[in-house]
C-alpha cells in the first residue's frame, strides 16, 4: 500500500511540473492565443499568406502597402494562368512611377499548395480570392489550422455547402481567429450617405414594410465581363464562366447585394436564419460568342467543362439572378445582371430606393448621372420642417462625419447631395480601406458582435434564393 501511495504522489508531482512548465492545458480549443494576443498593431507583425489567387481582387488588396502588414507576401498556388496573371498585377504595382508597392513575393508552386500552406503556415493571415467551388474547403481547412482568413466574396456558393461555412466560423471562434469577408460596398461613399439619412427618424421616418411590386429596400447592380482594372483590359480565367466554379450571380455579386440590404435596413442589428422568408427568385443567362469570349479570357476555344453550357454556338452565363425576400418582415429585393460590355464611357452601376415613411432615399448612376453614383432625397412633405430637418441632416451629421456635403434642391419634392471628389476613391481603392478595417479588428482581437451571425445570415439568403431559383 505504501508503494501505491508513492507512486501516486511521484506521478502526481510529474504532472504538476509538465503543467508549470507547459503553462497549462492552452493546447488545441485554448490555442488560446487568441488575435487579441497575436497582435499589437506594431509594424510588419501581419504576415500575410495569399492562397491560389485567382481573381484580380487577390491582387487588390496588395495595392496599397500596410504599416502593420510584412512586406514579404507568401503565395501557395498550383501551377496555371491564374497565379502568373495575379503576380503581373503584383509587379505592376511594385513599379508604378507614383507610389509603387514594394511586396516581396515569395512563390511555392505544386498540386499540394494547400497542404503545404497548413503544414508550413508562414503566415498568420490568409487571403484568398478566386475559384469559389473550392473556396469553402480553403476556408475551413484554414481557420481549423489556427489562421486568420480575409475572404473575397462568395465565401460559399451552394446550399449544399452553407454548412461547411456555419462549421468554419465555429471553428474560428474555437481557435481564437478572425474569419471576414472583403465587402468593399460598404465603403462607397453614397452608400454610407443612404445609410446614414436613413437612420435619422426626422427626416427618413422609419422603413417602410414593402412589397414585392415596391420593395421597402432595393439593390440592384449591372456588372460587364469585359471592363479595365488598374488600367489595363481585364483577363478573366475560362472557369470564371463556369457558374460551377464561380458560381451563379444569385450567390456571387448578390452578396454585396444581400450584405448593403442588412447593413442599412438593419444598422449593427444581429440578424438570424429564422429572420429571413424567400418569396421569389428567378435566374437567366447572358449569352458569349466564341469571339467575345475570346476577347476577355485570350482562349481560342471553350474548354471541356464548359460545353455543358453551350447553346446554338454560344456560352450561356447564369451569371443573372433575382431574389425577392423578406428581411425581419420588410421586403427586400436584391438583383444583378451581367452584360458583356459596357457602353464607351461608362462601367458598372448600381441602383438603390430604400422607402421611407417620410421620404425614398435613392442611388442612381444612370446616363443623366453621367454613370456616376448620385444620392437623391425624394419626399411627398415639402413642409418647412421637413426641408430644415433635412438640412439640418446634412449639415451636422452628413458634414460632420464627411465636410463639404451639401444639400441641392432640385424640385419641389426632390434633392440631391453634392459630395466632393475626395470621397469618391473609386472600387479599388476600397479593397485597401477593407484591410485596414480588418487589422484593426486583428488588434481589437474581434469583430462586432453582429458580424459573424450577419454573415451566416447572407450567405444563408444568397444559397438558398438560388435553390428557389432552381425549383
Amino acid at each position: 500500500m505504501k508503494n501505491v501511495i508513492k507512486s501516486f504522489f511521484f506521478l502526481a508531482t510529474l504532472a504538476t511540473l509538465f503543467v508549470s512548465c507547459t503553462g497549462g492545458s492552452q493546447e488545441s480549443k485554448d490555442t488560446t492565443q487568441t488575435t487579441e494576443n497575436m497582435f499589437t498593431g506594431a509594424k510588419g507583425e501581419v504576415k500575410l499568406m495569399n492562397l491560389d489567387p485567382g481573381h484580380f481582387h487577390a491582387a487588390l488588396v496588395q495595392k496599397s502597402m500596410y504599416e502593420q502588414m510584412d512586406p514579404k507576401v507568401h503565395v501557395f498556388a498550383p501551377e496555371g494562368s491564374d497565379v502568373d496573371d495575379y503576380m503581373t498585377l503584383i509587379n505592376g504595382y511594385n513599379t508604378r512611377s507614383e507610389n509603387p508597392t514594394s511586396w516581396d513575393q515569395q512563390i511555392y508552386k505544386g498540386p499540394d499548395y494547400l497542404e503545404k500552406m497548413l503544414s508550413e503556415k508562414p503566415g498568420n493571415v490568409m487571403v484568398t480570392a478566386g475559384n469559389n467551388k473550392k473556396k469553402t474547403e480553403y476556408i475551413l481547412k484554414t481557420v481549423q489550422a489556427g489562421i486568420n482568413v480575409l475572404a473575397d466574396k462568395p465565401m460559399v456558393i451552394t446550399k449544399a455547402g452553407f454548412s461547411d461555412l456555419e462549421k468554419a466560423f465555429e471553428e474560428a471562434e474555437k481557435n481564437g481567429v478572425l474569419l471576414y469577408d472583403i465587402m468593399t460596398e460598404r465603403h462607397e461613399i453614397t452608400t454610407i450617405i443612404q445609410r446614414e439619412l436613413a437612420k435619422i427618424p426626422s427626416v427618413f421616418g422609419e422603413l417602410t414594410q414593402g412589397t414585392p411590386d415596391a420593395p421597402a429596400i432595393t439593390k440592384e447592380s449591372v456588372h460587364h465581363f469585359f471592363k479595365y482594372v488598374s488600367g489595363n483590359p481585364i483577363k478573366r480565367p475560362a472557369w470564371f464562366f463556369d457558374t460551377q466554379q464561380q458560381g451563379e450571380g444569385i450567390v456571387d455579386v448578390n452578396t454585396h447585394l444581400v450584405d448593403l440590404i442588412q447593413w442599412e435596413a438593419f444598422p449593427d442589428v444581429i440578424l438570424n436564419k429564422s429572420d429571413v422568408e424567400i418569396i421569389s427568385a428567378r435566374r437567366w443567362p447572358t449569352e458569349l460568342t466564341l469571339e467575345q469570349f475570346t476577347k476577355v479570357t485570350q482562349l481560342d476555344a471553350f474548354p471541356d467543362y464548359l460545353q455543358k453550357d453551350i447553346k446554338d454556338g454560344k456560352l450561356q452565363v447564369y451569371a443573372n439572378g433575382e431574389i425577392i425576400y423578406k428581411l425581419k418582415g420588410k421586403v427586400a429585393k436584391a438583383s444583378v445582371i451581367w452584360n458583356y460590355q459596357a457602353p464607351e464611357g461608362t462601367g458598372d452601376t448600381h441602383y438603390s430606393i430604400m422607402r421611407g415613411s417620410k421620404c425614398n432615399i435613392i442611388i442612381k448612376q444612370g446616363k443623366e448621372e453621367g454613370f456616376k453614383p448620385t444620392v437623391y432625397v425624394e419626399s411627398s412633405d415639402v413642409s418647412s420642417p421637413f426641408r430644415d430637418n433635412l438640412q439640418e441632416a446634412i449639415d451636422e451629421t452628413i458634414g460632420g462625419m464627411y465636410p463639404g456635403v451639401t444639400l441641392e434642391q432640385l424640385e419641389d419634392n426632390l434633392w440631391t447631395i453634392n459630395i466632393p471628389a475626395e470621397y469618391k476613391v473609386g472600387h479599388e481603392a476600397h479593397f485597401g480601406q477593407v484591410t485596414e478595417k480588418y487589422l484593426k479588428y486583428l488588434v481589437d482581437g474581434k469583430l462586432p458582435e453582429w458580424e459573424v451571425p450577419n454573415m451566416i445570415t447572407k450567405y444563408y439568403t444568397t444559397t438558398l434564393g438560388l435553390e428557389k431559383a432552381m425549383e
